[in-house]
């Protein structure tokens, strides 16, 4: 009897995503924001075993800071399981996450036509 065949050998070895997040779909990093800033804290992780491969992936990339979405795409995990990794990540103290800079709110329509309008007038 031969070992398992593998349909695409490129592909490796595969872990289902439940199985990266013990089985949780949802954690503290349920309301972390898509284009929010993630970074590290600068605390040592050190020999901590609870931090897995892909944990110690995203503290590689958090280092110079990324948004949730470049670290889904980098680490090549769904969106789901990274923010489950990030909520324990950050309950671990290992991450902080700003959320994304609120956008300035446009001006009147009146203040506008006065613009053209100025602008007109030269």
């Amino acid at each position: 009897m031969t070992g398992p065949q593998w349909i695409d050998d490129e592909a490796g070895p595969v872990v289902r995503p439940y199985a990266l997040t013990g089985g949780r779909a949802r954690s503290s990093g349920d309301n972390i924001d898509l284009i929010a800033l993630v970074t590290t804290t600068g605390t040592p992780v050190g020999d901590t075993a609870d931090i897995g491969p892909e944990q110690r992936r995203i503290l590689e990339i958090a280092y110079h800071g990324a948004s949730v979405v470049d670290i889904a795409s980098d680490v090549d995990l769904p969106l789901g399981v990274v923010r489950v990794l990030l909520g324990d990540l950050h309950d671990q103290g290992l991450i902080n996450v700003r959320p994304p800079v609120k956008a300035a709110p446009l001006p009147s329509e009146r203040i506008l036509k006065e613009v053209i309008n100025g602008l007109r007038a030269l």
